[in-house]
């Protein structure tokens, strides 16, 4: 989905230097579209990290291997969950005997369990990197996502279907780990090109996996999660091999169970008033695009009649629009705009897009609309970038949990409300019939982001 891929991990990003606090020895950024054997898709890639004189922290050498396994990770880890994404809707509405509305409440009860789990074990997850380092908890997730999709594979009944549905929002829950690894080794000022490149990973992830899980259904309705789980496993052995951990023990925190629990990690947000400001910022941003998650599978099938192939062609376009825009001009627009300018206007962009995909009459215009929605992923790295600069070193994880709860509040309340304002304006008593209304709400509340983050970030200008 239009930044389905890109939100889940730029958005749970929290840096902790500004430019002045560290210095690269040896730095290379790599563009996504360079052909040479070590260009790897935009990361930032750096040999050693040496704090200035007056840090008492020593940051150890990582070795190139270890981001170009984040970057994969996140790549595979998408591809994994974009494999299913054309399919779980349509075996839920299987369940359901057709029923489309009932299966849009059916799809939202499943969104909404899924970002609880996540609200709930972000910021445990989160605690737990912070004192046992980030390498086991990336692992343990990708081994947990693998048995969950065979599960997912082999359930014959909706109650079982659930159940993978909450170990699913368990496992994926580790995102926000991953993009903590990378602020372990970036320094703040490549920070911003290197959201944009874990984005275009989502994005590559989200080229190739709805495609692929489109036509696996049309062999089997469950192969996708047969090969959802394949590439989960073979995630976690690539990472056995080759991931170093990123957190030194002299960095680590003692384990809090009161700051691992999601309320108290919210809460942590208060003394980062900025950050505070700035995530609400992306709660909005974050509940807009649930629209996606949600109701787009089931709207594209009422309204446009596809089916799961033409839903996974389709997002496969959504990530080729995603990646260029990620890969290819966050790093010189972020730069050229400033932060602030390109926040404004990839949300801007974000409220034409979902406006146009509300009131599209056919398909041809709903195609139209992606690339323009491609755009509002300036916001998120430039949102990540503003975010970073306000957060201590030794808080890292915890605020990234922090973060990836808030994200997942929206996800809470989301998938309820969209796939209920779908159900009632396509009802029978529906006193209008505006299949298009969730994209509608979604474009008001991205509104109500760009008004936010124009106040909150008033004085950086």
């Amino acid at each position: 989905m239009n930044c389905a891929a890109t939100r889940i991990a730029t958005n749970r990003v929290m840096g902790a230097t500004n430019s002045a606090d560290t210095h690269v020895a040896t730095t290379q950024v790599m563009g996504a579209m360079d052909c040479a054997p070590n260009h790897i898709a935009g990361l930032v890639l750096i040999d050693t990290i040496i704090p200035p004189p007056s840090s008492t922290v020593a940051v150890p050498p990582v070795r190139r291997a270890a981001l170009v396994f984040i970057f994969i990770t996140v790549v595979l880890d998408v591809l994994a969950l974009g494999v299913v994404i054309p399919v779980l809707p349509h075996l839920i509405e299987r369940f359901t005997g057709g029923d489309i509305g009932s299966a849009a409440l059916w799809v939202g009860l499943f969104g909404t369990v899924f970002a609880l789990m996540q609200f709930l074990f972000s910021p445990l997850q989160g605690a737990l990197s912070d004192r046992f380092g980030r390498r086991p908890v990336i692992l343990l997730s990708n081994l947990g996502l693998g048995l969950d999709f065979i599960l997912m594979a082999l359930v014959n009944t909706l109650p079982l279907l659930f159940i993978g549905r909450i170990l699913a929002g368990i496992s994926s829950a580790s995102f926000s780990t991953a993009n903590a690894y990378i602020a372990d080794v970036v320094p703040a000022e490549k920070r911003a090109g290197s959201y944009g490149m874990i984005g275009a990973a989502f994005g590559l992830g989200f080229i190739i996996g709805p495609a692929m899980g489109g036509y696996l259904s049309g062999i089997d309705l469950r192969l996708p999660f047969w090969v959802a789980a394949g590439l989960s496993l073979a995630n976690f052995c690539y990472g056995w091999f080759i991931l170093p951990e990123s957190l030194p023990r002299e960095r680590r925190a003692p384990f809090n169970l009161r700051r691992a629990n999601p309320v108290g990690a919210l809460m942590l947000l208060r003394r980062y008033p900025q950050v505070l400001g700035l995530a609400t910022v992306l709660f909005f941003s974050q509940l807009a695009h649930y629209v996606l998650n949600s109701v787009f599978v089931l709207y594209a099938d009422y309204r446009y009649q596809w089916g799961p192939q033409q839903v996974g062609y389709t997002l496969a376009l959504v990530g080729a629009s995603n990646a260029m825009v990620q890969a290819g001009l966050v790093r010189r627009v972020v730069p050229w705009l400033g932060e602030r300018k390109a926040l404004l206007a990839g949300l801007s962009f974000g409220v034409m897009g979902f406006v146009l995909q509300g009131i599209a009459p056919n398909g041809t215009w709903f195609l139209i609309a992606i690339p323009l929605m491609a755009l509002w992923g300036f916001a998120g790295p430039s949102l990540q970038a503003l975010m970073t600069r306000q957060v201590a070193l030794h808080e890292q994880g915890r605020l990234q949990g922090a973060v990836a709860s808030l994200a997942s509040v929206a996800g809470i309340f989301g998938p309820y409300v969209f796939t209920h304002v779908f159900a009632s304006f396509i009802g029978e008593r529906a006193a209008w019939h505006l299949p298009g209304a969730p994209f509608l709400l979604s474009a008001a509340l991205l509104a109500l982001g760009v008004m936010l983050a124009w106040w909150v970030t008033r004085r950086s200008r």
